[in-house]
């Protein structure tokens, strides 16, 4: 059997065998070219004003965000950080869901997890289970500070494999007061199991060997080996959720030029954490409330039916989406029920 391992969204097949594209190792800073135009791939709303802010996390990389706030905005307001799909940049299904739920009366903050877009850290397209989790807190933490906010209703979202991560924050950051998940996927169980769980120890034990393997070579040339991402064209071959991905990721309607997924390719070597590290380990510890978000047709939707199990009490909700895939929940503001996500917050930060 072809082992696949899996990075964020996308399938990446030929990670095991990556090491054709080196990137080199760069001195670790933090120095940041900020863009100051609209570079959104979605309109830009006149209810909202939106400015571009930085923070830091605990490891001392410095987080971009854009911080969008209801127009006339007076006293304390509940507030919500917002982040991904895995791979995206806060210019893509991030910032249209913190740009709609804004409209609808919440000072919200879309972010760059650490690594990746406008965000600070060195090496670049790094994914980690700890310190992608650590950014939604690092979110929180930004927000305290905010006059207009109230710091004790600040809730977040998390779409796709950042919704894993947010259940994770929310394990651990008893601040989130609510957590919206979205199309959610687990990226540790993809990465250490496969696509609906087909992976057998064995094989584990063989992608383990040869990601060692590529780690040795990657230190020993001063550079990192990338993993494959999407295809540049279509063959007409590949399965469904690649193609809905490529009608996102690789055209207008979603590209942007500082995705991963559009424009870019993880380190082979991010898959090593997420392997062994499960983020919804403690996802039965959660008491604040948990609506979980998924499309009936996504490949994905057993990930959020999985974490649904996990949790424990009245404190949560599955929202399964008639005909929905898990890529219609990126955009398709007809599909996303925004209605459902204003209401859960206005029930739950109050």
């Amino acid at each position: 059997m072809k082992l696949i391992s899996v990075i964020g969204c996308v399938a990446l097949g030929s990670l095991l065998t990556a090491g054709v594209m080196h990137y080199r190792y760069t001195k670790t800073t933090d120095t940041l070219q900020l863009t100051k135009e609209w570079d959104k791939v979605f309109a830009q709303s006149d209810k909202v004003d939106t400015r571009k802010v930085t923070f830091k996390n605990r490891y001392g990389i410095t987080l971009v965000g854009d911080l969008y706030l209801p127009k006339d905005v007076q006293g304390k307001m509940p507030a919500i950080a917002v982040s991904g799909p895995f791979g995206a940049v806060k210019e893509q299904s991030s910032g249209l869901y913190a740009q709609t739920m804004a409209e609808r009366g919440f000072i919200t903050l879309a972010f760059d997890p650490s690594f990746t877009g406008e965000s600070g850290g060195n090496v670049r397209d790094v994914a980690s289970p700890d310190i992608n989790t650590e950014d939604f807190s690092a979110a929180v933490d930004y927000l305290t500070t905010l006059p207009n906010v109230d710091e004790n209703k600040i809730g977040i979202i998390g779409i796709c494999g950042w919704g894993g991560f947010a259940l994770n924050a929310a394990a651990m950051d008893t601040r989130i007061k609510a957590t919206v998940t979205s199309t959610m996927y687990d990226m540790t169980r993809v990465s250490s199991k496969g696509y609906n769980d087909v992976m057998s120890a064995d094989d584990l034990y063989k992608l383990r060997e040869r990601l060692n393997a590529q780690r040795t070579k990657d230190y020993k040339s001063g550079t990192f080996a990338k993993a494959d991402g999407l295809p540049e064209k279509l063959t007409g071959n590949e399965p469904q959720f690649v193609q809905d991905y490529y009608g996102y990721y690789k055209t207008s309607v979603g590209f942007h030029k500082r995705s991963i997924n559009s424009n870019g390719h993880w380190n082979t070597t991010s898959a090593l954490s997420l392997i062994t590290q499960p983020i919804l380990a403690y996802a039965d510890t959660i008491k604040s409330p948990v609506l979980m978000i998924h499309g009936e047709k996504a490949h994905s939707r057993y990930f959020s039916e999985g974490a649904y199990a996990k949790l424990t009490g009245n404190n949560k909700e599955l929202m399964i989406i008639p005909g929905a895939n898990h890529v219609d929940l990126y955009y398709k503001t007809d599909v996303i029920p925004f209605d459902k996500m204003e209401q859960f917050f206005k029930n739950n930060l109050k």
